[in-house]
C-alpha cells in the first residue's frame, strides 16, 4: 500500500516541520511494510510570502547580527526536509497528486482547514479531486476559522474523506456543520512519536548554564518581560528564545534544526509561550509553563489544548516566579495524554486500512 500525507510541511516553522515528521515515523511505525511518503505538494504564494516574513528586521528586539542568522533559517529548513522526509516529486495540483498512484492519503495535521487564509487555502486540503480510495483527516485544525462559516465548496470537498478526526475545536464545529457528524478528537502527531535526543556543539554550547526558555509570546509588553527576564537573572537563570532573539536574551538561539528547538524545549528548566507547539512541547517534556497568547488563532487552539489536559490557569502574569510557580500534575495530565495518545494510533490504524470513520451524528452526539 502507498500512503500519503498532505499538510503544510513546506511551511519555514518548527511545529510544522515537526508535526509532518512525526506523523511519518508513527504511520512507518504502523504499517512498516508499506510505503509512506509527504506528498510535496506546493503552493508557491504560501512558502513566499513564509519566506518574506524572515526577512522583517525588528529594530528594538533584533541586531544585525540575529538578523543575519534569522535569514539564513529557511535554507536550514529545506536541508532539514530534504534530509528527514521521504518526500515524493513536486507536485502543484490534484491532478498530479493523483498520479503518485497512492492508496491512502492522510490530510493533516497543521491548519490545513484554515478557509479564512487566503495564501495557504486549496480545496485539495479538504479532498477535492483527490481520487485514492481512501482520504483520510488527522488532527486538522481551522485556525481562526471558527468552522461555522464555510463556504459551500469547502463543505461539498468534505464528503470526499473516508475518515474524519480533529484537533481542535474549529475543525469539530466545520464537521458538524458541513456533514451532521462529531469526528473523533485525536492528539497532534508531536505526542505520537519522541523526537530524538540531540547533542550538537551548537546545544552545548547554549545549554551550559541552567536556563529558562522563550517562544514567541507574541504581544508581551516589554516592560513585563523586562521585568520576568531580570527576575529569572535573580533566580540564577541565564535566558534563551527559541529560535528567535531579543536584546534581553543572555544568548543568541537562533539558526536551529527543529531538533535542536525541540532538545531545548527538554532542557529548559521552564518556559514561556504564545504558540500551540511551544505548549506542546512543553507538555511533552514535562515542564511548568506559562502562556501569553495574543494571535486569534493560537488562544483557541491553545484553550483547547489546556482544557484536554486539565491544564488551568497558566496564563503569564506579572507576578509568576520561576522557582515557586505552582507546579503543573503531570501524573493527572499524562493519564489523559496515553489514553488519547492510544485512541489516536487506533484510529490511524483503522482509518488508514480502510475503514469508514465518519464519526457520530450530531443529533445523537448531543443527546448524550
Amino acid at each position: 500500500m502507498k500512503i500519503g500525507i498532505l499538510t503544510h510541511h513546506t511551511i519555514n516553522n518548527f511545529g510544522a516541520f515537526l508535526q509532518c515528521w512525526a506523523l511519518q515515523e508513527k504511520l512507518i511505525a504502523l504499517f512498516p511494510d508499506d510505503e509512506v511518503r509527504v506528498i510535496h505538494y506546493i503552493l508557491p504564494k504560501q512558502n513566499i510570502i513564509n519566506i518574506g516574513g524572515f526577512f522583517r528586521f525588528y529594530p528594538g528586539t533584533e541586531t544585525p547580527a540575529s538578523w543575519l542568522q534569522k535569514i539564513t533559517q529557511p535554507l536550514l529548513f529545506r536541508e532539514n526536509q530534504k534530509q528527514y522526509l521521504r518526500l515524493t516529486r513536486p507536485v502543484f495540483n490534484a491532478e498530479q497528486i493523483n498520479a503518485l498512484g497512492m492508496d491512502c492519503i492522510v490530510i493533516g495535521s497543521d491548519e490545513v482547514w484554515n478557509y479564512l487564509d487566503p495564501k495557504s487555502f486549496s480545496l485539495i486540503k479538504y479532498s477535492a479531486g483527490l481520487t485514492a480510495a481512501n482520504i483520510v483527516a488527522y488532527a486538522p485544525s481551522t485556525g481562526k476559522a471558527t468552522g461555522e462559516d464555510a463556504p459551500e465548496d469547502v463543505r461539498a470537498a468534505l464528503r470526499g474523506f473516508t475518515a474524519l478526526s480533529a484537533r481542535d475545536s474549529g475543525a469539530k464545529t466545520l464537521c458538524e456543520n458541513a456533514l451532521g457528524v462529531t469526528p473523533v478528537m485525536v492528539c497532534d502527531p508531536t505526542f505520537l512519536t519522541q523526537t530524538p535526543h540531540v547533542h550538537t556543539p551548537k546545544l552545548e554550547t547554549l545549554t551550559q548554564k541552567p536556563y529558562v526558555l522563550f517562544y514567541y509570546c507574541n504581544g508581551l509588553p516589554h516592560d513585563l518581560k523586562k521585568a520576568i527576564v531580570e527576575r529569572a537573572r535573580e533566580e540564577g537563570y541565564e535566558v534563551l528564545g527559541a529560535g528567535e532573539y531579543d536584546r534581553l536574551y543572555s544568548r543568541m538561539a537562533i539558526r536551529l534544526s527543529p531538533f535542536e528547538w525541540a532538545e531545548l524545549f527538554r532542557r529548559a528548566e521552564y518556559v514561556f509561550t504564545g504558540t500551540f507547539h511551544g505548549v506542546v512541547f512543553s507538555i511533552l517534556n514535562k515542564k511548568n509553563f506559562r502562556v501569553w497568547a495574543s494571535i486569534d488563532s493560537r488562544v483557541k487552539k491553545i484553550a483547547v489544548l489546556l482544557r484536554q489536559f486539565g491544564i488551568a490557569n497558566r496564563d503569564l502574569t506579572s507576578d509568576v516566579r520561576i522557582r515557586d510557580d505552582v507546579k503543573i500534575d503531570y501524573d493527572a495530565v499524562y493519564r489523559t495524554v496515553d489514553r488519547l495518545r492510544a485512541e489516536s494510533s487506533d484510529y490511524l490504524l483503522r482509518a488508514v486500512k480502510g475503514e469508514k470513520i465518519k464519526g457520530a451524528d450530531v443529533y445523537d452526539t448531543k443527546q448524550g
